[in-house]
């Protein structure tokens, strides 16, 4: 049940007509008319209520906009840096996500083979105190793909396996396959025999590419991967070994014309690009599958961040692994910065290696930090 009241019985005394209707509950009638009839003064105008109201929402909000301007750089001195990563963030997560409705999708390898025409002198990769620029790296990328396509017969859509340390090369065949079309499995460099068949099973590959300090690994399965039709190439010239073929022989035959650039295309984002296995240290390597929009977020990473194109990032963490390749590398290439590669990470280089190549960016997991705290201070005091 409601009850009907005018505020003309309330406020008694109060000039000018108060014809306002409120619809209540009894009980809170009553509590409403005995708050109202206490704080109506007789005589006091309707225009000086609404005044005194509106000073003490003003008040209240200047004194708010004082605390603000004063607490927030004392308490939250971060807070407007914060609240901006956070909009370009989401921004750029709604910028990706709208790739999902589109036809046209804009890959980490499109992004690198604009960088290679944008900035084709600038070095990409720096190892072993030698540079590979963006041009370096593109150029033979595109001779390894002519390779797949005319000499190992690989077609878009198939699964190729890479078993292979850090070092340029890895990057070109894995460009290479990128731009013929092929989904590529990385494989920890850690696992053997069994293992290596479990993961060519697993992702149905047909061909494997072995880096050439890694061939020893593979000798006591090599006749089970020629019985199951897996053909195994190396990136070592001049092999003698009849069941692995030389891709660098192949190489100096073949041009670096680009080939289609629709053979690399795709239509949908979420696409499977990359297979990543685990060391398998609780049992058989397993995959995580790998798509095309996961790798365009990693890839966004250090843009996030703030790291722009002047900056060096300095990567010792192994290519097969996701922090190195989609994070690492793809973020490497959507700023069009430099990338310093290690084979494997060293204490004893880390300084060094900071000084000499002007290293703005860290990349690191795990106790990486803690063995760089625990080097001699013969290594720290030199820095400045």
């Amino acid at each position: 049940m409601s009850s009907l009241f005018h505020f003309e019985e309330i406020c008694s005394g109060v000039s000018g007509p108060v014809q306002g209707r409120v619809l209540l509950s009894p009980v809170l009638c009553d509590v409403t008319v005995r708050r109202v009839a206490a704080r109506c003064e007789p005589g006091l105008p309707l225009g000086n209520m609404a005044l005194s109201l509106s000073l003490c929402f003003l008040s209240a909000a200047v004194s708010g906009l004082v605390c603000a301007l004063v607490l927030q750089p004392l308490c939250f001195p971060y807070f407007w840096r914060d609240l901006l990563f956070l909009l370009k963030v989401v921004r750029s997560g709604v910028k990706l996500e709208l790739y999902r409705w589109r036809r046209d999708v804009r890959t980490v390898l499109d992004r690198f083979v604009e960088q290679a025409r944008r900035i084709p002198d600038k070095p990409f990769i720096i190892y072993d105190g030698s540079a590979r620029t963006y041009r370096d790296v593109d150029r033979r990328s595109e001779r390894l793909a002519r390779v797949f396509l005319n000499t190992a017969e690989l077609k878009k859509g198939d699964c190729v396996a890479m078993l292979m340390n850090n070092e340029p090369d890895y990057l070109c065949v894995w460009f290479g396959l990128a731009k013929v079309g092929c989904t590529v499995a990385f494989l920890n460099t850690n696992i053997r025999s069994r293992s290596v068949l479990h993961c060519l099973d697993c992702c149905g590959a047909r061909t494997l590419i072995v880096g050439s300090d890694l061939l020893e690994c593979l000798e006591s399965i090599l006749l089970d991967l020629q019985q199951k039709n897996i053909q195994v190439w190396t990136m070592k010239s001049h092999m003698k070994h009849t069941l692995v073929r030389s891709l660098l022989d192949q190489l100096d035959v073949e041009s670096d014309d680009r080939v289609p650039a629709e053979l690399r295309a795709t239509t949908a984002i979420d696409t499977p690009m990359m297979y990543i296995f685990t060391s398998g240290t609780t049992g058989l390597p397993k995959a995580a599958v790998i798509t095309h929009l996961q790798s365009l977020k990693a890839a966004s990473g250090f843009w996030a961040f703030g790291a722009t194109e002047s900056d060096v990032i300095y990567t010792a963490l192994p290519l097969y692994h996701s922090a190195a390749s989609l994070v690492g590398i793809g973020g490497t290439i959507e700023l069009g910065a430099t990338c310093v590669l290690k084979k494997k990470f060293s204490a004893s280089q880390f300084w060094p290696d900071c000084r000499n190549h002007g290293v703005t960016i860290f990349q690191y997991i795990g106790e990486l930090c803690r063995y760089l705290c625990n080097q001699p201070k013969k290594w720290i005091k030199h820095i400045k």
